[in-house]
């Protein structure tokens, strides 16, 4: 086998930046809730992100050889069968994603290339903007996976460049938009009247309980994702110290660069008049944003209005690069950690002889493909299946959508008992006393359940009653799944 490059502190940090931190998560909040949005992101980092953290970064310290990333921790917790469900469906999750965020990728990329998305009116051999989407997103997927399969270097070269291109961008952003401030006399497009502006949303719907509430659900998940670095404790320089010290500076910083971006939006865009008409939504909000940062910085700087126009249609395009680039970081990072956790960690004899098996760069390049297989076969169907295929598409979507937060509340209840196992070293410990190691369960664990169901009702208040069923059933198939496979284990060692 060849000896991997170790990831050292800042490898890990811009890892965990280019997987978790996500530039669009600060649009799409300024677009739904304003100033307002700021004080959700804070408390959604200090009872769920800092607390997951700070737990993660005991088990990988502690857990620091082991293979099985998530499954190794909560087989440590609390056992193998349970452990086997909870990653189970955790991977389930991962593998929709990358069926449906396949599809999603070629937006920015078009919009970097076309100005705008134009996936819709792509032709090529008379097939049609969908079906050479899907075609795009097969070869992004096998591409990815054979880069991938070739190391964890390769991963980390792929994160860390993904993580600098949105660092990059960010920066920029930031620059650019001090820039504006000063020159406007330290005005802000979007002004403030009192601390009403920090509470209320400028968008009707989001003032109600329920729209607000949405909001908080959607701010506690923009953190999440953190859970897949355990997967890579074992390639690391020093684990014990480093995964814990990585996790620790990344989840500063992205807290404090979501509240800082959240925030200068309001330098360059004026709500009412950019985002209250119907130019805007939820899928064009960043590139709306930054089109019309561009035009307003040339604007402060006394451009003409062709001149203007002209940076805010380069702003969008280079946007629409650095996020095409930020896909590519988290992809990476995906097709690997989750599987390698699930395969790796499990133990052998539930799989084929030689699926578990690592290649030459120490990667599970067989079960790697088995998987591109199976995302590269759903998105087929899923592209070239017509209606009943995209209204599977919608259910497999909504399957998940539990699904993806379910680990956590596995990995958070399981938290006391491996705090409660004695045989452990633990060279970073940040809960000390069991006053305070039930107390984070109880608080991060009430947090998870609220927004768990609070993401089963919602389509239930607006009369979707179907949309809450498969929400419902997704991680139940998913658990019958994963029983079924454990049971063909036992009956195998038997």
């Amino acid at each position: 086998m060849e000896k991997s490059k170790k990831i050292n502190v800042n490898g890990l940090i811009l890892m965990i930046f280019g997987s978790i931190f996500g530039f669009a998560n600060t649009t799409i909040a300024f677009y739904l809730m304003g100033y307002a949005s700021i004080i959700w992101y804070i408390l959604a980092a200090i009872f769920f992100f800092l607390p997951t953290s700070l737990m993660f970064a005991e088990y990988g310290s502690s857990l620091k050889e082991a293979r099985g990333g998530l499954y190794s921790w909560l087989e440590a917790s609390i056992g193998k069968k349970a452990a086997f469900i909870g990653t189970f469906i955790w991977l389930a999750s991962w593998i929709v994603w990358m069926v449906s965020t396949a599809a999603k990728v070629w937006i920015p990329f078009s919009t970097f290339l076309q100005g705008s998305d134009q996936t819709t009116t792509w032709h090529f051999i008379g097939l049609n903007g969908t079906q050479v989407v899907g075609v795009l997103g097969v070869l992004w997927i096998l591409a990815l996976t054979f880069l991938s399969s070739r190391g964890i270097d390769k991963i980390q070269k792929f994160a860390s460049f993904s993580g600098m291109a949105v660092a990059f961008l960010f920066a920029a952003f930031l620059v650019i938009s001090l820039a504006i401030w000063f020159k406007t006399g330290f005005k802000l497009a979007e002004p403030i009247h009192g601390v009403t502006t920090f509470v209320k949303s400028p968008m009707a719907s989001y003032q109600s309980p329920i729209g607000m509430l949405s909001f908080v659900v959607f701010s506690i998940f923009a953190y999440a994702g953190m859970e897949t670095m355990g997967g890579v404790t074992d390639s690391m320089d020093h684990p014990e110290k480093t995964f814990p010290k990585g996790l620790m500076i990344a989840t500063a910083f992205i807290t404090l660069i979501y509240a800082i971006a959240i925030f200068m939006w309001g330098i360059s865009t004026n709500w009412h008049q950019v985002l209250g008409g119907d130019k805007a939504n939820m899928g064009n909000i960043t590139y709306v944003l930054m089109q019309n940062l561009g035009y307003q910085f040339g604007h402060a700087f006394s451009m003409s209005t062709t001149a203007a126009v002209g940076i805010g249609t380069l702003f969008a395009r280079i946007t629409g690069l650095i996020m095409f680039i930020s896909y590519l970081g988290a992809f990476a990072v995906l097709i690997y950690s989750p599987l390698k956790s699930f395969v790796l960690g499990t133990p052998k004899a539930l799989w084929p002889k030689g699926f578990a098996e690592v290649n030459k760069h120490g990667m599970p390049e067989k079960a790697m493909w088995a998987q591109a297989v199976l995302v590269c076969l759903l998105i087929a169907v899923i592209s070239f299946g017509g209606k009943a295929a995209s209204e599977f598409y919608n259910v497999l979507t909504l399957m998940s959508n539990v699904s993806t937060s379910l680990p956590y509340l596995f990995l958070v209840t399981a938290f006391p008992y491996f705090k409660a196992r004695k045989d452990l070293e633990r060279p970073y410990e940040f809960f000390k006393t069991k006053a305070s190691v039930q107390a984070v369960t109880i608080v991060v664990d009430l947090v998870l359940v609220f927004g768990i169901a609070f993401t089963i009702v919602q389509p239930m208040l607006e009369g979707s009653y179907m949309d809450a069923f498969w929400m419902v059933i997704g991680p139940i198939v998913f658990a019958i799944m994963a029983i079924a496979l454990y049971h063909r284990y036992q009956k195998k060692v038997a």
